[in-house]
């Protein structure tokens, strides 16, 4: 026996019997020259949901569909299947007589749940009133190797729902509904900007400065120029450039990437979409932001802005609310920010309130980012309705502009809905004076163990040394407002391929689904 004979001796004795006859059966394929893996290309009629949308039209009519099959059901003469594509399913009938001598038993005993046919034939209604379609002549487009989950509407297991994203959307169709919604939320995202005179830009996602948020970055290693880059955090600042050198109105949809802890509502690869306008201010980009907000979610939900999250129903159409960030926390726990001008006095009082925070490291945060847990913990949970959230401390906010009023505070907001932060933005700061100062504080408070703290860019600091005119930018995240809009538990559930732990291949099991 030959190395090659034993090798693959070897590999067919780890498959299940399951999994062996699938095997098998191909092999008959291919033996009646029926290779299914040899077909690339399908001429298909309509898809499911196209049928059944202009049934009446096309009752009667021969049409041609492809897709996965779901359920095998054979009776006699008779068999019902049931086959899936990415807009739905449709019953397929096949009768014996309707085809040549031996066809019938020999689709039976080749194909699987799983498999890939193309079938024509005529759409009928059954006595039972189902739309179907009454097969007379099919094509065998793939073989499934192994067999479906057992149960019916989906894996049972968390990790294995996150890791096998592929099994999920064929075995339950709400996960599919919920991808196919966050396409369509981008789409709409981008039909807005564009019909509003926005220019879509691309930008690197490897820096030599990992700047344009406080947040830790990933580092890489770049071979050719032998040096460490990261991963970015925020496209900001490069976008920013852009407007140095020109541009009006432009967005980026991006991924971006931040070294930050796991959990329920945090991505460390996620997607974020930023927008920056040239001679506009944070009330400006306020406005937009609601127009935005509610004509996507009118596309959505056919109008409706009284959207169902959860248990709670939600106005988007209504008058939004305007909350300073010192009001709030001061009327959630009693606490004046304003008191406290470090951030040692503030820690000091949060523990004397008896407020657990849920940051490590408290003691080398700076003021900014404890303000900014302290808010998280007692007042962001709280806020239902869509609530602008205004006038944060400046050292919360290293890129934006100050307020004319106080210059302690800066022109920015967030959206915030039931709980969650939804979009931030500001009258973004264009003194490059003033830039460098504050980076520079950022930087010292870096070196003091902030691992969050700003870098200073000494590439952007130079641009904006070219002149820059009055910006408002604006960042929304695309997984969080889809958590949200899905009332997904879980920011994964609404991540394609969220980033797992490798696989246990030396004990790999199929006991997770």
């Amino acid at each position: 026996m030959s190395t090659e004979e034993m090798n693959m001796q070897e590999l067919e004795s780890k498959f299940s019997e399951q999994e062996q006859l699938r095997r098998e059966k191909l092999e008959e394929l291919k033996k009646q020259g029926k290779d299914p893996f040899d077909v690339y290309k399908v001429e298909r009629s309509h898809t499911s949901e196209a049928v059944k949308s202009n049934y009446d039209e096309l009752e009667g009519k021969e049409v041609s569909v492809a897709g996965r099959i779901m359920s095998k059901r054979k009776m006699g003469k008779i068999a019902f299947l049931d086959l899936s594509d990415v807009t739905g399913h449709i019953q397929l009938v096949m009768k014996r007589y309707d085809f040549p001598e031996g066809e019938y038993k020999k689709f039976h005993d080749i194909t699987d749940i799983g498999d890939f046919v193309g079938v024509k034939g005529e759409i009928f209604t059954t006595q039972a009133g189902e739309k179907s379609l009454e097969v007379y002549s099919f094509e065998f487009l793939g073989k499934s190797l192994r067999p479906l989950p057992e149960k019916y509407h989906g894996l049972v297991n968390q990790e294995a729902i996150y890791r096998e994203r592929h099994l999920d959307l064929i075995m339950n169709e709400e996960t599919k509904k919920k991808f196919l919604l966050r396409s369509k939320f981008v789409r709409l995202l981008r039909e807005f900007l564009d019909n509003h005179g926005f220019i879509e830009v691309e930008t690197p996602a490897l820096q030599n400065t990992a700047s344009g948020a406080t947040a830790k970055p990933f580092i890489a290693h770049h071979n050719a120029l032998d040096r460490d880059v990261y991963l970015r955090i925020s496209p900001e600042l490069t976008l920013k450039k852009l407007i140095i050198g020109g541009f009006n109105n432009i967005y980026e949809v991006a991924r971006d990437f931040r070294n930050e802890g796991m959990d329920a509502n945090h991505l460390q690869d996620f997607t974020m979409v930023e927008g920056y306008s040239a001679y506009w201010n944070y009330e400006d980009n306020m406005k937009f932001m609601k127009e935005m907000i509610t004509y996507i979610l009118e596309k959505l939900y056919d109008g409706n802005l009284n959207i169902q999250i959860g248990d709670k129903v939600i106005d988007f159409g209504g008058e939004w609310k305007v909350v300073s960030f010192r009001e709030l926390i001061l009327k959630d726990c009693g606490i004046d920010i304003d008191k406290f001008e470090t951030a040692e006095s503030l820690l000091a009082e949060i523990r004397n309130q008896k407020i657990e925070l849920d940051a490590e490291n408290i003691e080398s945060l700076g003021r900014g980012n404890l303000i900014d847990q302290l808010y998280k913990k007692v007042s962001r949970p709280s806020i239902i309705e869509p609530t602008f959230l205004i006038k944060h401390p400046i050292d919360l906010s290293p890129l934006a502009r100050s307020n004319d009023e106080n210059p302690n505070l800066t022109d920015r907001f967030q959206l915030i809905v039931n709980g969650q932060e939804i979009i931030n933005g500001y009258s973004e700061l264009v003194d490059a004076r003033e830039q460098e100062r504050r980076l520079i504080k950022q930087s010292e408070l870096k070196a003091q163990g902030d691992e969050e703290a700003m870098s200073i860019d000494k590439e952007y600091i130079r641009a904006m040394e070219y002149g820059m005119p009055p910006i408002s930018g604006w960042g929304l995240g695309v997984d969080r407002f889809l958590q949200f809009l899905t009332s997904s538990q879980n920011i994964r559930d609404v991540v394609l391929y969220p980033l797992m732990r490798p696989r246990d291949w030396a004990n790999e099991s199929d006991d997770e689904e």
